[in-house]
């Protein structure tokens, strides 16, 4: 593999709920940076293999070289080779897969030394090849979410633009604080994305109002938000990226700005 010679910079996408865009957002931002001339990583960090799915694994619990063998040979003390397991999209990115064998890693890890650094230990190892790493994370925040956070230099939060997704996000950036403050010092807060936005809607406007009223001082709120769209669910079931299915539409658009965004924050 080509070491890249630059710093490489690790995005954890986390949110303990389910159905706010975290793999989209992983899919469409790390496509959009390789777009963009980078070489990105994306990692699958649950167990359902959404990530692996959408980017055309049809069934991931076949694969044999996954997440979960990686993990498991560093919590054996086994070496992983920078390249053992990493598949290659057409669309320009890598990605390290998931399947349901990750949730019995996931127990292990309760009981493994260091258990908080056994993803860090992989990603040092892989990232010296590539300009950006994206971790896709679980909807919990269990060990696998905890190692992801432990790992990266920030956390991207996708919202969406529903009342119930906005209470829950006082318990994950307590959480994210928790792990800055006793095990990762240099986590940072990428930002948080409002997702699948109907912008004609009042109810729409008011939380996104609300998000940057309440939070815009303590943590990054992006400029630019996700529109709702049908057209992002049907490249996922196609196994591409929104650029590739749907280049001149909203959502295409809107994850242009995104990357931009993201670019501009360097690292």
């Amino acid at each position: 593999m080509e070491n890249t010679g630059k710093k490489c910079k690790v995005v954890a996408i986390a949110n303990q709920k389910g159905g706010v865009s975290k793999t989209t957002t992983t899919v469409n931002l790390g496509i959009g940076l390789a777009r963009a001339g980078k070489k990105v990583l994306l990692l699958d960090i649950d167990p359902q293999g959404s990530l692996s799915a959408s980017m055309g694994i049809q069934e991931p619990d076949k694969l044999e070289e996954t997440l979960a063998t990686v993990m498991t040979m560093i919590m054996d003390g086994q070496e992983v080779e920078a390249g053992y397991g990493i598949l290659t999209h057409e669309e320009g990115v890598q990605f390290l897969p998931a399947n349901i064998d990750l949730a019995a890693v996931e127990v292990s890890l309760t009981s493994a030394m260091s258990r908080e650094y056994m993803l860090k230990e992989y990603i040092e190892t892989v990232a010296p090849h590539y300009d950006y790493i994206i971790a896709d994370c679980m909807p919990s925040l269990g060990m696998l979410t905890i190692n992801a956070l432990a790992a990266a230099d920030t956390v991207l939060i996708p919202l969406q633009a529903q009342y119930l997704s906005l209470k829950g996000l006082e318990q994950l950036i307590a959480t994210i604080m928790r792990i800055k403050k006793r095990i990762n010092p240099a986590l940072d807060f990428e930002g948080i994305l409002l997702t699948m936005v109907d912008a004609r809607t009042n109810y729409a406007k008011e939380i996104m109002e609300m998000v940057r009223g309440n939070y815009g001082r303590r943590i990054p709120v992006f400029e630019n938000h996700i529109p709702l769209s049908v057209r992002v669910a049907e490249a996922s079931a196609e196994g591409r990226s929104i650029f590739a299915h749907d280049p001149k539409g909203r959502a295409a658009e809107a994850y242009s700005v995104l990357v931009e965004e993201v670019l501009a924050h360097g690292r």
